[in-house]
Parts: structure tokens; sequence; C-alpha cells
């Protein structure tokens, strides 16, 4: 399971989207009402899991059969707070679907 890329993205799609909460709510909350600063750690994180999801959306969406109208939607999803999981809660029958037909070479 772990080398099939449909499951790796849709992974990648969930980690991006926690970093980016957890940036907001612990990195900014706490850097506001403490001395703990967060915001460069998960900032760093945050954006690596944001440079690997671009170049995997790029590379994924032929796989998945998308169009320009579908890349452009989860590009700009990854930007949004908290529609990367919207992306990945709309797309999830074909995720599995992908995962599956990965899992069993015709």
């Amino acid at each position: 399971m772990a080398k099939n890329p449909v499951f790796l993205y849709r992974m990648l799609t969930l980690a991006e989207g926690w970093s980016f909460v957890l940036l907001l709510v612990l990195g900014s909350g706490l850097s506001r009402v403490s001395d703990i600063d967060l915001v460069m750690p998960l900032g760093s994180l945050h954006g690596a899991l944001f440079a690997l999801l671009v170049g995997s959306t790029l590379l994924i969406r032929r796989r998945l059969g998308w169009g320009f109208g579908t890349t452009l939607l989860a590009l700009a999803c990854s930007v949004v707070p908290l529609a990367p999981f919207w992306f990945h809660h709309r797309k999830r029958e074909e995720f599995l679907a992908a995962e599956r037909a990965v899992a069993q070479p015709a």
C-alpha cells in the first residue's frame, strides 16, 4: 500500500491540510498568547508539504485522468485553509477506485 502513488497522494493531501491547521492554530495562536514560537518550525514543515503536494498534484493528474479544471481546483484547495479536507472528501471514491486499480494490475 505504501508504494501506491494514489494512496501516497491522498495521505499527502491530508498531511498538508493538517500542517496548515497546526500552523494557524498552534503557531499563530501560541505566539500571540505566550513566549512559545512555533511559527518557524511549523511553517517550514507546512512549506515542505505544500511544495510536495503541488509537485505530486502535477504528477498524479494523468494517472487519475484529471483535466485542467480538476488540477487547478486541487492546486487552489492546497492554498485555502481546510480546503484540502473538502477536496479529499469530494474525490475520496475516485482515489479509492484508483488505489484498487493500481493494487490489482490487469
